[in-house]
């Protein structure tokens, strides 16, 4: 005798879960358009308390601020020279009043660099510390993209357990059916021990499941923290979000080319800002053709009577010392030429990093119209031919017509189709999150990172 229709769509639902993988979801494609406006809050939530704790950015923060302070410090002119001394002192008395020649003298020199050295010197600092401060920025963009894939691959086991569970009810409400109907002579052995191995499967499905999903929270750990870990036990996570401040980006840039775009992203920032720092470095090479000036003024005071038996003159002395560039060939014009040299390196590193990520977006949106495509079908064609089949099979098995196994296979092929249309979901908002890190598409507020400053050493 066969199944009753009501429990034999139980178990079509229960036995196809033999065939899929460990991690099954059965959404369709309409979670795209799922309101998910509580996610985003928490992933945002996640996403700055990461930032807030995360070291990497404090210690480019630091290190920029230490280059602003070194800037200052070489901007600024040498330290002056005091110099003491005596001279004219005859060596047979070590009298400093017997002979006029002898003074004790006290003088003060002073080091001016070459043209507009200086103030060169502190734009070169600033623009590196800018360099080095944007490395903050692109540390957030790693970490948003970071966290926000961990968290679809998190909502994409979530699903899967949800209906891995509501499966494991249903499966074991059948088998106990089929053991009474069995006990009865109703059932066939076969679909008992069937139905029993359908229950055993769930059941390490589950497990399994749970095991991927405690990594993935522990992968969070990573930028939350051990205690986040510890008190962290119900985060709920979805495999789909919000993505239209990337929408709208995408509107506003070129079929292929995204270079206005782009200009936007940290990287590029930084290699305009080492840009900036070999020109000025070439200003600052071309200063070595401007002479060098020092200044040395000194007292000398006599203890001696002059020549007439009056008290010496004391005496004051003053020289301008110059250092002229007159044979620049194998020096400053070198020194000029290499750091020529170093802006069209510098250039060249730029075009060559415009157009790797010029085409890491254009295979994104490839990715991205593909899957899109790949989901329609799912969702007007395949999963509609898939149901319209299973369908026919049970009214084949409830007329003598088809096996129960041929009802197995037709369930089992509609939730794989099913499982991987969840999974095109979530590899296409994975896709998603690596435009966004490209193109700018996340939105979260940073603090600035908060690090101590030091005391200046007459503050001590």
């Amino acid at each position: 005798m066969k199944i009753k229709p009501s429990v034999l769509a139980l178990s079509i639902c229960a036995a196809a879960w033999s065939s899929l993988p460990a991690f099954a979801a059965s959404e369709t494609t309409h979670i795209i358009k799922e309101d998910v406006s509580s996610t985003p809050v928490a992933l945002k939530h996640l996403i700055e308390q990461a930032l807030t704790e995360d070291k990497s950015r404090q210690t480019f923060y630091a290190q920029s601020q230490a280059m602003r302070e070194a800037g200052v410090a070489s901007a600024t002119l040498m330290d002056p020279k005091i110099k003491v001394g005596f001279g004219g002192l005859p060596v047979d008395s070590f009298q400093f009043d017997e002979d006029p020649m002898t003074n004790i003298s006290v003088g003060l020199m002073q080091q001016f660099e070459r043209g507009s050295t200086l103030s060169l010197q502190a734009t070169k600092a600033n623009q590196q510390a800018d360099g080095i401060a944007l490395q903050v920025a692109s540390r957030e963009l790693d970490i948003a993209n970071n966290m926000t894939q961990l968290w679809l691959e998190l909502g994409y086991q979530q699903q899967a357990e949800r209906i891995l569970r509501e499966n494991q009810h249903l499966v074991r409400e059948l088998a106990n059916f089929i053991q009474t109907n069995y006990a009865i002579g109703k059932s066939e052995a076969q679909d008992l021990l069937n139905a029993q191995l359908q229950v055993s499967k769930l059941d390490e499905k589950l497990h399994a499941n749970a095991q991927v999903q405690r990594r993935i929270v522990s992968q969070l750990s990573e930028w939350l923290g051990a205690s986040w870990l510890q008190h962290e036990q119900n985060l709920m996570a979805t495999n789909t979000l919000d993505w239209r401040a990337l929408n709208t980006r995408l509107q506003h840039s070129d079929d292929t080319a995204h270079y206005a775009l782009l200009a936007q992203h940290p990287m590029v920032k930084m290699a305009d800002a080492a840009i900036a720092v070999n020109k000025t470095q070439v200003n600052i090479a071309e200063q070595a053709y401007s002479p060098q000036f020092g200044v040395e003024v000194m007292y000398a005071h006599r203890q001696a009577n002059g020549m007439s038996g009056q008290p010496a003159s004391d005496l004051v002395s003053a020289y301008v010392t110059l250092d002229i560039p007159l044979f620049t060939e194998n020096k400053q014009d070198r020194a000029y030429a290499a750091a020529q040299y170093q802006v069209g390196a510098a250039q060249s590193q730029k075009d060559l990093l415009l157009a790797q990520m010029n085409a890491k977006v254009n295979a994104l949106l490839v990715d991205r119209s593909n899957l899109e495509q790949r989901l329609n079908r799912y969702q007007s064609t395949l999963l509609s031919q898939a149901r319209a089949r299973t369908n026919a099979v049970e009214r084949g098995y409830q007329n003598n017509t088809s096996q129960f196994n041929d009802v197995i296979t037709a369930a089992a092929d509609e939730l794989a189709l099913e499982l991987e249309q969840q999974r095109l979901i979530t590899d296409l908002n994975l896709v998603n999150s690596n435009l966004a890190a490209l193109l700018g598409g996340f939105e979260f507020d940073a603090v600035q990172p908060d690090i101590s400053h030091p005391t200046p050493r007459h503050q001590q």
